[in-house]
Formats: structure tokens, sequence, C-alpha cells
């Protein structure tokens, strides 16, 4: 009996075993098969570089395995991201974990066969100095880069890197990026004919040295100058708002922090400049209004910007200085009774306090534009809650003359609890 039953078990066994094996070797599983193979082959050509630009460097190397179509196309990219992830899992010493992310760095670039036209890196090991040196002077030689990224994370402050003299031979760099870095441009330099975006973030240069670069870059749409709490380096040189927007006849898209609006509105700005900045579309200035000297300056360059689309004020405080020590009357509309933005769409303030200086300027821009579609102004935490209201009922009563009526004002505290008013 139990010799019967083993017999029949073996005998179903082999039976759903040739059963599974003949449902793969139907027509129908099989051509499914080759159909999922080849999707992946099959792909153009153009669509898998677009794939591989959005992957990260380390998992387009590994899309070699997938088919011959694939085998070494990460080569050929033109687009090249490094950072602390390129290498994965934790390790105990530091200096193992470098030499693998510099050790892959290097192996990707030895590899790579295209141009790269947009490089960048982002690391926070302050020891590999030598090694981005090499990896910009690698760059260099070939002189196609048309974006170069550079990002140095650190939790602390150690001795800045220095840009090399390398880098200043990439010619063709049209948008440009640095963070945590010194600059400092060689005794000959030709200028970055081509260059339409600047942005320095923490980054170490004199006021002298950002005028000569910016007189050598004659396309420069937009410039970005930010988060430097020490501002420019020393050396005694200085550089006036109006010697600074001599460098910039085409500028676009303008951001400065107030540790440089400090710097470049010192001594205070006459009512408009002298060349009007007719490319002017966006600006974006950290500004303290208790401070007479950077208020004048903010309202010289809107006065001297007749096509603004967007302005963009970010308030900062001077415990210094306190509101009854600036006078009320220090903005008069009638000194501005001229000027007209008939191209300014939005308005944005952050950390509105309702000092007398903010609430003069608000009305001033509300009054002046006469297309306005929205203005969104977020109050500092400190503004108490009766102060909101307050202005919410001047802006319903119509306190507030408007050249746009039609113009959303959305007041909004950092929490993005949200009062709305038309």
């Amino acid at each position: 009996m139990q010799v019967l039953l083993r017999a029949r078990s073996s005998c179903h066994r082999r039976s759903r075993e040739q059963s599974t094996t003949e449902d793969l070797q139907k027509p129908g599983a099989m051509k499914l098969q080759r159909l999922s193979s080849d999707i992946i082959s099959k792909l153009p050509l153009n669509t898998i570089d677009k794939i591989l630009t959005l992957m990260p460097i380390r998992d387009a190397v590994r899309t070699s395995i997938l088919s011959r179509k694939w085998r070494y196309r990460w080569t050929k990219i033109p687009v090249l991201v490094f950072d602390d992830k390129l290498v994965n899992g934790s390790y105990r010493r530091r200096q193992l974990k470098r030499y693998k992310l510099i050790n892959s760095i290097f192996l990707v670039l030895l590899l790579h066969k295209g141009p790269i036209l947009d490089f960048s890196i982002s690391i926070g090991d302050r020891e590999t100095v030598n090694e981005l040196d090499q990896i910009i002077l690698h760059l260099s030689r070939s002189n196609n880069s048309k974006k170069f990224n550079f990002k140095l994370c650190l939790a602390e402050r150690f001795e800045i890197y220095k840009i090399p003299s390398s880098f200043f031979s990439l010619q063709g760099l049209e948008h440009l990026d640095l963070t945590y870095c010194a600059f400092e441009l060689p005794s000959i330099f030709h200028g970055f004919i081509f260059l339409k975006s600047l942005r320095f973030r923490n980054v170490e240069i004199a006021a002298k040295m950002l005028q000569k670069l910016l007189t050598r870059c004659p396309l420069l749409e937009k410039f970005i100058l930010i988060e430097n709490q020490e501002g420019f380096t020393t050396g005694g040189d200085t550089c006036t708002f109006i010697e600074l927007f001599e460098c910039l006849p085409s500028i676009q898209v303008l951001k400065i922090s107030e540790t440089y609006i400090k710097h470049f509105a010192a001594g205070g700005m006459p009512q408009t400049l002298p060349t009007p900045l007719i490319h002017l579309r966006i600006l974006v200035f950290n500004v303290c209004f208790l401070e007479k000297d950077e208020l004048s300056s903010v309202l010289c360059v809107i006065s001297s910007s007749p096509n603004l689309e967007k302005i963009r004020m970010e308030m900062s405080s001077n415990d210094k200085l306190s509101a009854q020590e600036t006078s009320n009357n220090f903005l008069d509309l009638q000194d501005y009774s001229g000027l007209k933005l008939n191209h300014l769409k939005e308005l944005e303030i952050t950390r509105f306090s309702i000092l007398a200086l903010e609430m003069e300027f608000l009305k001033l821009i509300m009054v002046i534009s006469t297309v306005l579609e929205k203005a969104r102004i977020e109050l500092n935490p400190n503004v108490s809650v009766d102060q909101e209201l307050n202005l919410l009922r001047d802006l319903v009563r119509m306190s507030f003359p408007r050249a746009s009526p039609a113009a959303d004002v959305i007041i909004e505290r950092p929490n993005k609890s949200r009062s709305k008013c038309k």
C-alpha cells in the first residue's frame, strides 16, 4: 500500500513538472519573454542617453549589463554629477570612504569619452584638496564644459578651498555655481565671455576682484551673491552699487544678501542710477529698512528698473536700531510720484514687521504697479495678532491706494496660516 502511494505521488509530481515546462515552451509565453527582453534594447539612442542623464552616475554605470546597446553608453553622456552618495555603505575609517569616492570619480573620468558639458561635484571631505585640483585640471584640458557646479559641504569652517588657476581655462562656461571656496583671478584672465548665470554662495572674494570678474562677463543675465556673513575679503577696496551695475549691462535676475548690500550701499545712493537697468526683470534683496543707506539703495534700484516683473524683499532686523530712531517721513511718496512699474506682476515681502517704513514701502509699490497680480506678505513671527488684524483692516478699507485693484493680497505667517484680500 505504501509503495503504491509513493508511486502515485511520484507520478503526480512528474506530471506537474512536465505541465510547467510545456507551459513555458508555449509560443505565447516565449514571445512575451522575448518582448520584455528586447524592449530595453530597442529604445532609440537619444532616449537611452536621456535616461542615463537623469540617473545617478553610480546606477548609470551599472546599465552596461543590460544589453550590447547599453554597454558603455554611459561614457558618452554629457552630464556628470558627483557627490558623497557615489559610494554606498558605512565606513569605519573616513580615509577609506574618501579613497573609494575619489577613486570612483577618477575611474569615471578616465573611461568617459564624450564632452562633459555639465559638471557638478558636491562633497564634504576637506582633505580632498589635491584631488579636486586634479579633477578641475582634467576638465580644463578638454575645455568644453558649459556648466560647472562646485559645492564643498563642511559641517565646520576649516581652511577654505581655493579655486585653482586651471579652472580659468574653462572659457566656454555659460553657468557657474560656487559654494564654500575662495576665488581669486589669475594675473592673466580673458574672462568668461559666454557666461550667462553666476551664483556665489559663501565665496571669499575681494570687492575689486568681483568687479573685475563681472566686467569680463559681458553676457551675464543672472547674478546671485549670498550668504557670506563676513562679506568681502579684507584688503580695503570697495565697490558701490553704481560701480556694480556698470559691470552688469544685461542683467535680468539679481539676488544679493544683506552683508553685501551694506557694502555696496555705503554712503547712500542717488534717486536713480546713471544708466537704467532696462533688462532687469527679477529683483531679490535681503535688506534692513531701518538702515537709511540700504533703503535708499533699494529705492534707487527699483526706480532705475522700469521693466521689473517680480520684486522679493527679505526683511532683516538690526538690534542696534529701533523704529523710533528712524523718522517716519524718511520715505516720502511725493519723491517718487512720477515712478511707474508698468510690468510688475508679483511682489513678495518676507519677515514683514509692519514697521512704518515697511508700510510706506508697501504702499508705494501698490500705488505705482499698474498690472500687479499678486502681493504676498509673510509676517515676522514677532508680529501680534492685533497688528495683523490692523493690517488686514487697512487693506480692506482701501487705506492702501492701488493702481491695480484686482491684485490678490495674501498675508501669511511662517506656519503658512493665510489671510487673503481683494
